[in-house]
Parts: C-alpha cells; sequence; structure tokens
C-alpha cells in the first residue's frame, strides 16, 4: 500500500448550539445501542461486557481509557448496516471486571483476542481510539493474523508522546467519566482506585519501538484531531513514518474527542478506510 498523507484544511467548524469551536466542547456520550447479542465473556479470569450488532465482516470498536463502549453509539449506526460490529468495554471499564493483575497494554490486547476467540471471530477490523488505538497497534505488533486492517486514532507510542494535558474539556470527561462508572461498573465505589491504576499504566506504557512499528504488515492508518488535548503531533508522525505504507490522517477542527465532536467527520472516514484501503 502507497503511504498517502490525508490532510484536510478546512473552517474551523463551530459548535451550533453556543458559536464555539467544536474541539472545546464535549457532547453528551450517546445512549447505548441495543446489541443483537450481547452478554460477558470469561476471558482472562475476568468477565468482559461485549455486544455485536450488524451483519458483514467484522469490525471490532475499541474504546478510550476511562471509557466505555457506549462512546460509539454514533458510529455503530453508520456501520452496522454493512459489518458485523463488536464493541466490548476494556478489563476495569464500563461493565466489565478486572483481577488485581496490573492493567497494562499487552493483558488487554489478550482480552481482545480471548473475546475474538469466544465470538469465533478469526479477524477482524480494529478501529480504535485513544487507549483503544494503542490496543490495535499491540495486536498488530504481536497478533498480525487476526487482523484485517487498523484506524488508530490518538494512539500514543510511548508516554513521551502525551502531553502535559490543562485542557477544561479533558478535565469534564475525567467527570464524566467518574459518574459512568458508578452508574456501569460491577465495582461502582472503586473509581479513585481505577483511576490510579490507569494513570499508572499510561505513565509508564505503551513502549512501541520503532523496530516494533515497522513490523507492522496490516492496512493501517495513523489517525489524529489536529487540536489533541492530548498526543504530540510528532509522535503521531513518528508512527505514521515507521509502519510500512500506512496512511497519516489529521481530522480539522476536533480534538482527542473528535467521535463525539464531530461524528459524521468521523464516521465518514472510518468507512471510506474500510472500504477502500487494501
Amino acid at each position: 500500500m502507497r503511504r498517502a498523507l490525508l490532510t484536510f484544511l478546512l473552517l474551523l467548524p463551530l459548535h451550533a448550539a453556543r458559536g464555539e469551536p467544536l474541539w472545546q466542547a464535549l457532547p453528551p456520550t450517546p445512549a447505548p445501542v441495543p446489541g443483537e447479542h450481547t452478554g460477558h465473556a470469561k476471558v482472562n479470569g475476568i468477565n468482559l461486557y461485549y455486544a455485536t450488532i450488524g451483519h458483514g465482516s467484522p469490525v471490532v470498536l475499541l474504546h478510550g481509557g476511562l471509557s466505555n463502549s457506549d462512546y460509539w453509539g454514533n458510529q455503530i449506526k453508520a456501520l452496522a448496516p454493512r459489518h458485523t460490529v463488536i464493541v466490548v468495554d476494556s478489563r476495569g471499564h464500563g461493565r466489565s471486571t478486572r483481577d488485581d493483575r496490573p492493567f497494562g497494554y499487552d493483558l488487554m490486547a489478550s482480552d481482545v483476542i480471548g473475546l475474538m476467540q469466544f465470538l469465533k471471530i478469526d479477524k477482524a477490523a480494529i478501529v480504535g481510539w485513544s487507549d483503544g488505538a494503542i490496543l490495535g497497534l499491540d495486536i498488530a505488533i504481536h497478533h498480525p493474523e487476526r487482523l484485517t486492517k487498523l484506524f488508530a486514532f490518538a494512539a500514543n507510542s510511548d508516554p513521551s508522546g502525551v502531553k502535559d494535558i490543562k485542557s477544561p474539556v479533558f478535565a469534564a470527561f475525567i467527570a464524566r467519566a467518574e459518574k459512568e462508572y458508578a452508574e456501569l461498573s460491577p465495582t461502582p465505589t472503586e473509581y479513585q482506585s481505577f483511576l490510579a491504576q490507569i494513570t499508572k499504566m499510561w505513565a509508564m506504557q505503551p513502549n512501541f519501538t520503532a523496530a516494533e512499528l515497522q513490523r507492522i504488515t496490516v492496512p493501517t492508518w495513523i489517525v489524529d484531531a489536529d487540536h489533541d488535548e492530548a498526543i504530540k503531533r510528532e509522535n503521531t508522525e513518528f508512527m505514521a513514518q515507521e509502519i510500512p505504507g500506512s496512511g497519516l490522517l489529521i481530522q480539522p477542527g476536533v480534538s482527542h474527542f473528535s467521535l463525539l465532536q464531530d461524528p459524521a467527520q468521523f464516521t465518514n472516514d472510518v468507512l471510506h478506510f474500510l472500504a477502500h484501503v487494501q
């Protein structure tokens, strides 16, 4: 696949209700999309919540840290007519349980592989956001036979790729995540412990080397937002440069929460990638 640099220079869209840029807003979490099959898979000693919606080639949607699979609601509706969409709450997130092992991307990636085995899915495309994109990269490096392609939005290759985050939008997200954790989690009073463990993981992981990124062979787009509060642009470009044949896409007018802020743009990019990138 030839390298593609896909950068769209558009006028900054405005949040219609407030007259503020989209990247400065945190729209509501979408309502849960009813799954045709839902449940908890026993994987790696935990109960992993999942739902499948639609019919066609499988696509696994992996959410960001501290959030849950409901965040994909806008994308599910667009993908389900053409794909079997699999959403999952990562270990300790949303409706899924966790055990006493420290959070780590290798462990969480093995959960995704375990869920695919549980659902008898040999290979799937992965669309990942933030921590979910890191999980996609981890799978592309260590389990390439399970992937057809990877759309990785707002990943970092190592902790140095993360900014010193000082953003009201990010602060609002963390507050929202605490409320949603209390509503969904099997351990609703343990958010502060959960947050501390995830923060410790973020401080030390991931640690993808250039050599590991160069081993990725599945068709990959490295994607980020032009106003991402969390990810350094040079790290995004580094990953796109190192992954052979990968595409680089910078979405305009949005931030780390692009999938909520401009769901039409985000979803159209995903649909284009799934339909046309080989």
